[in-house]
């Protein structure tokens, strides 16, 4: 009997040093455990000494309804409440009063969110997040460009993070993000792009100076004198945002974060054909594109020029600088004197003065050949000394 009465005692000491009740667990508690069993509306996870948690499978799925996880893998959850004697948990930020628990431990833990942008209001987006809380994501948190359409993010689901967690405002960004997304692309660009390489982009800003295109993920610049073979007044002449193009990486420097990119490298180079187009002693119609101290720049087509020489500017008139007979701008006709294509280079003179020399070279050479003409009449000074030599023996 003292034994039996001993051994539950024992047992019940026992207890008393094993057993320990369950701590009660607050709604928004969050818990890592893993999935013990998949159902097809359920999914358990073991709740250590507390027992087993319930988790909507829904809430496992990706928008095709294809599961994301398996039994034994590991989740992050939050508590809800009991019900029915079963402890219900959610992957996701709810409303009541789990809610600002779980917005907490999401701030203090640098947990993603994920939310909906609602709509645009003064210095940036109000964004619904799970459970139809509302908060607010500046302009200069979202990662977007200045040039981007705002309206395109409205309706649009994303991943946040949360910077500020009031007791009313919920602040969020996602520059983290979208830069960690940048880096990602970039290490996958570094293995495939080339220097020399052609690719496709498209234009996501235009500057002065040039625009600025994205090739997969990072940006790079297409200065304006990479754009045309020609002269480029104004990019918006040629492009605009949002246009796709092809374009040939001129240079790559990662470390410097700089890509330079052509566009006129994509297109036929007209000095190819310069020789054939315009050919010496050819007369065109060109434009004055240029005037400088010493001549001007005539654009013969797309990206050739040719010079017209100061000194064969004023005919027999010396002129000081070429604005004194010429304007940018002008139409004017010239004749092509030389083609250095390995230089790029094509000299120019003014049709006028062209078919003045012409005209003189002409007259000059008829009146040479009329003294060539004349010649054998006269005959040579010798022999009209001969002539008259033998005309006095005669007379004598």
């Amino acid at each position: 009997m003292e034994t039996v009465m001993e051994n539950e005692e024992n047992f019940a000491e026992m207890f008393e040093r094993h057993y320990k009740e369950p701590e009660k667990m607050e709604p928004g508690r969050r818990v890592e455990a893993p999935i013990v069993k998949l159902t097809p509306e359920w999914a358990l996870i073991e709740v250590g000494g507390k027992g087993e948690g319930y988790i909507p499978v829904s809430e496992l799925k990706d928008a095709e309804g294809n599961l994301l996880v398996k039994e034994g893998d590991k989740i992050r959850a939050y508590f809800l409440h009991t019900e029915e004697g079963e402890m219900r948990f959610t992957t996701k930020i709810g409303t009541g009063p789990a809610a600002r628990a779980q917005l907490m431990d999401a701030f203090n833990n640098h947990i993603p969110l994920e939310g909906t942008v609602a709509k645009e209001m003064k210095g940036g987006f109000e964004v619904t997040i799970s459970g139809g809380m509302r908060a607010f994501c500046p302009f200069s948190q979202m990662g977007i460009r200045r040039e981007e359409s705002k309206e395109a993010y409205i309706g649009v689901s994303m991943v946040f993070y949360i910077i500020e967690c009031g007791r009313r405002d919920v602040v969020l960004s996602r520059r983290e993000i979208v830069e960690k997304e940048r880096q990602e692309k970039v290490a996958a660009l570094k293995e495939t792009l080339k220097e020399g390489a052609k690719v496709r982009g498209v234009v996501t800003s235009i500057q002065k100076f040039g625009a600025f295109i994205d090739i997969g993920g990072v940006d790079g610049l297409l200065p304006v004198s990479e754009m045309a073979w020609g002269r480029t007044e104004k990019v918006s002449d040629l492009l605009a945002a949002g246009q796709p193009v092809e374009v040939i990486i001129k240079s790559l420097d990662w470390e410097n974060r700089r890509i330079s990119l052509s566009l006129k490298d994509t297109l036929p180079n007209p000095w190819d054909t310069a020789a054939e187009q315009w050919p010496s002693g050819s007369y065109h119609t060109g434009v004055v594109s240029r005037l400088a101290p010493f001549g001007a720049f005539i654009t013969l087509g797309a990206g050739v020029d040719g010079l017209i020489h100061v000194s064969r500017l004023g005919g027999e008139r010396r002129i000081n600088h070429p604005e004194d007979v010429l304007k940018a701008g002008q139409s004017i006709e010239v004749r092509v004197e030389t083609v250095d294509l390995e230089n790029k280079r094509i000299s120019l003179i003014p049709a006028a003065l062209s078919r003045e020399e012409d005209e003189s070279t002409a007259t000059m050479q008829k009146y040479q050949q009329q003294e060539v003409a004349d010649e054998p009449a006269m005959g040579s000074l010798g022999e009209q000394l001969k002539r008259q030599l033998e005309k006095n023996r005669i007379d004598e």
